[in-house]
């Protein structure tokens, strides 16, 4: 069936003053181009705030690019595996996440670190004598969310350290909501944490204290890979992504209240939960986004330390050169 004569003129008369306007050298603004980047989990959730900042800010759009934030369905791995595979340009992942999916054919890289520290803590009850350091965990009941993230490889390098064989711990991987569900209903003794899952248990009602691995094993926070056919073919695409979610982490730092507004602007699913919003985004703006002289640089000594200490407990099987798993020529430029 044709359309409307009406609307056959009116797509005509649109047609010409396009190309009127050409004519005297005005040109249309360009369609932006439609890309994907993928989370490991919702995107709306706080700890994924510079991404939806840069979206509701309009620092993507600003840089011609319409972003769909998607979370994978199958967590961090899918994350690696779509945009290894190019279905995604970009996605949110782990500072050392490469070190572990290169060798099982996964070619990405770190093309951004967002923040100077790392995300794990390890949260135990407040009022549990019992354990007065990390040292104390031997026989303890330990939530973790998963046996194969770079948050569980962490807390390894925390007993190291404090001389604690892990088979002496009984860890138990509970999933991103059972990992504190379980510790908030005191069925277990601590839990190897985020941000976001130690607030969620203290919004559920739980007394805490923490020991921040940076203390004692210092770890990479939350990345943005990419592809290296992406990172070869598509730059300029990779830098606008880069530069556009690096401004909205600094500006999280200079002004977490703002962020805290825009964010739930932006979400509104949060409106009621202004405290636990705003209890997440001073945390990463606190504790985990500063500390790098230039904002999303790799540190590659710690880079390096976290490979030799992966091997010698047989977690990857040999070294390889530190830049197969990132670059900086992204960062230190302007969006």
């Amino acid at each position: 069936m044709l359309p409307p004569r009406s609307s056959i003129l009116r797509a005509v008369g649109s047609l010409a003053c396009c190309w009127a306007l050409a004519g005297t050298g005005v040109q249309a603004a360009a369609a932006p181009e439609e890309i994907t980047v993928l989370t490991p989990a919702p995107p709306t959730l706080p700890g994924f705030a510079p991404w939806i900042l840069a979206q509701a800010r309009g620092y993507y759009q600003a840089q011609g690019l319409k972003v769909n934030l998607m979370a994978a369905n199958g967590g961090g791995v899918q994350v690696a595996k779509q945009v290894g595979a190019g279905t995604a340009l970009a996605g949110s992942s782990v500072g050392d996440a490469p070190l572990f999916l290169r060798p099982n054919g996964i070619p990405i890289k770190v093309v951004a670190v967002l923040g100077g520290h790392s995300l794990m803590r390890v949260v135990v009850h407040e009022d549990d004598t019992r354990i007065k350091t990390p040292a104390d965990l031997r026989g303890k009941t330990v939530t973790v969310g998963s046996y194969t993230d770079s948050i569980y490889y962490s807390f390894l390098g925390m007993l190291k350290h404090y001389g604690v064989d892990k088979k002496a711990v009984n860890v138990q991987a509970a999933g991103p909501t059972g990992v504190w569900k379980l510790f908030a209903t005191r069925e277990a003794d601590a839990m190897v944490a985020t941000p976001d899952w130690a607030l969620a248990a203290i919004n559920a009602g739980a007394k805490v204290r923490v020991f921040h691995g940076d203390q004692v094993f210092p770890g990479l926070p939350q990345a943005i890979v990419a592809s290296d056919e992406t990172i070869r073919t598509r730059p300029e695409l990779v830098q606008k992504v880069v530069g556009a979610t690096l401004r909205a982490m600094r500006e999280i730092m200079q002004d977490p209240d703002a962020a805290v507004d825009d964010f739930i602007a932006a979400a509104p699913a949060y409106q009621d939960k202004r405290d636990y919003v705003a209890q997440i985004i001073g945390a990463y703006a606190r504790d985990i986004y500063p500390g790098q002289a230039v904002p999303g640089k790799m540190d590659p000594a710690l880079l390096g330390r976290l490979q030799d200490f992966y091997v010698k407990e047989g977690l990857l099987a040999r070294r390889a050169p530190l830049e197969d798993f990132y670059t900086d020529r992204f960062v230190g430029k302007a969006p």
